[in-house]
């Protein structure tokens, strides 16, 4: 280990980018993705079960307590995003992973057992800070460790992969709210407690991951680093060959550093890189509010509009879903192709101008329960990878040492910005039984959306096929020569 002051070169990111894609990375892949796919059933399963959870034979609560329960989520996910992130960077991508999960599984299972509505407040607060604190290593992990030419693609589709939780849970709700299999009383209880106990999965396939070599390598540990390369390149070389070596690989060179302390974080955020901190706020917060709001109550509109049963939510649930999905997956490749900046701007005002449209056809009544369903779908079929993008880019656009923290930061403000207010607001819209001011709701979110486009094409840095440390060059670099 490198005593502080002391310069070193590596050539880790070089050898970490120059790797082909392998079942290495679909371990990563996994191992990661599979964290959003949980977070996506047991959020879906909220959505799906709001009335079951609502009515008189559970909780008894009004549309606007389930909005301020997601809220609560929110919230604790902002918190559990903040202190959970500065530990990532602090300690290390591997090592926290078994902490958020672990405070992720305990409380969904507790959420099961909820007996009125601060309880159910309570665990879902919990439940949130789990996850939120999942964040920042995630997104992390998958920047550090997957090649630059593929890093969007992967990025967005590991994100993308909540709503195959969502599907999950959307098929789930309708075996638990179907009284011929569990009684009513006890469904949505099962559902949560069925979650809490798959999070254990994810404990067991993390096993497989290292530590990111690119946070070894700026906590003055190169010697580690290149360990854990030599390492993934001899699981890699197991099955794919790796490409050969033209010219000595590029090394950078490094300065073992102190911790990086808050004021020095904030010093990077709004004296070193403003334009990149107001882009980062405007696409967290605008993507989580126009998604919160309209997520969390979802199944309220279905059933107080359009007159659908409880048990059968899951079933307009998962074309929405599968939107979602679809959205990263085919568009992903188009954001290492095309580029950042078309593309983001793109998502984010095709999703935003649809939003607009959709929220007029529902204050005419011009839409069925089945074409709500179809135009919400398409709308975040762009927005699924609008909102992934947001991640994306706020990850790349700062230095290796605050990364972590600092997608915690952006996610935690934007999301308090955009996030908390949107279901609370929107559950208050529902309860009022006009159309007209749910509308306005509609029209709040969708013009946001078309704020960020706008901002994105002013201030969007073009990082695709280019590595982490020339995108932004890490605090401890001292030169980019040999």
């Amino acid at each position: 280990m490198a005593s502080e002051g002391e310069v070193f070169a590596t050539d880790v990111p070089a050898r970490l980018d120059r790797l082909p894609w392998s079942r290495f990375h679909w371990l990563v892949v996994a191992a990661l993705g599979i964290t959003w796919i949980l977070d996506g059933l047991e959020v879906t399963l909220v959505g799906s079960l709001s009335s079951a959870i609502a009515s008189p034979q559970a909780l008894n609560l009004t549309a606007a307590q389930i909005g301020m329960t997601g809220s609560s989520y929110i919230l604790g996910a902002v918190i559990g995003a903040l202190v959970f992130g500065r530990l990532t960077d602090r300690l290390g991508r591997r090592r926290l992973f078994t902490v958020t999960v672990g405070v992720y599984l305990l409380a969904t299972i507790a959420t099961g057992l909820s007996w009125d509505f601060w309880s159910f407040m309570l665990f879902r607060f919990i439940t949130g800070a789990g996850i939120g604190g999942e964040y920042g290593a995630v997104n992390s992990a998958i920047q550090e460790l997957i090649p630059a030419r593929r890093r969007g693609y992967t990025d967005l589709a590991v994100n993308g992969t909540f709503w195959v939780g969502a599907a999950m849970g959307a098929v789930g709700s309708l075996v638990v709210l179907n009284p011929a299999v569990v009684p009513q009383a006890w469904g949505w209880r099962l559902a949560f407690v069925i979650g809490g106990v798959l999070a254990l999965i994810i404990v067991f396939v993390r096993r497989f991951i290292p530590e990111s070599p690119r946070w070894l390598m700026t906590h003055g540990r190169p010697e580690e680093a290149a360990a854990v390369v030599d390492e993934i390149e001899r699981r890699v070389e197991r099955h794919t060959a790796l490409p050969p070596l033209i010219k000595e690989t590029p090394k950078l060179r490094f300065m073992r550093r102190g911790e990086t302390n808050w004021l020095e974080i904030a010093a990077i955020l709004f004296r070193t890189h403003p334009r990149r901190t107001a882009l980062g706020v405007v696409l967290m917060a605008t993507q989580a509010f126009c998604y919160n709001a309209i997520f969390f109550t979802y199944a309220l509109i279905l059933t107080r509009f359009y007159g659908i049963a409880d048990r059968n939510i899951g079933y307009f649930m998962l074309p929405f879903a599968l939107g979602n999905v679809l959205g990263p997956l085919l568009l992903g490749r188009l954001f290492d192709s095309l580029g950042r900046k078309p593309m983001i701007a793109a998502t984010y005002g095709l999703a935003g101008a649809l939003l607009c449209v959709t929220g007029w056809l529902f204050a005419r009544g011009a839409l069925t329960a089945e074409t709500q369903t179809i135009a919400w779908s398409v709308i975040f079929f762009f927005a699924s990878a609008a909102a992934s993008a947001a991640y994306l880019t706020v990850g790349e656009l700062f230095p290796l040492e605050t990364r972590a923290v600092t997608i915690s930061l952006f996610y935690a403000f934007g999301t308090l910005l955009g996030g908390v207010g949107g279901p609370a607001l929107f559950g208050a819209l529902i309860d009022t039984g006009e159309r007209g001011q749910i509308f306005k709701g509609y029209l709040l979110g969708g013009g946001l959306m078309l704020l960020a486009a706008a901002v994105q094409i002013w201030l969007g840095v073009s990082a695709e096929r280019r590595s982490l440390e020339s995108v932004t060059p890490p605090l401890s670099l001292v030169s980019d020569g040999g």
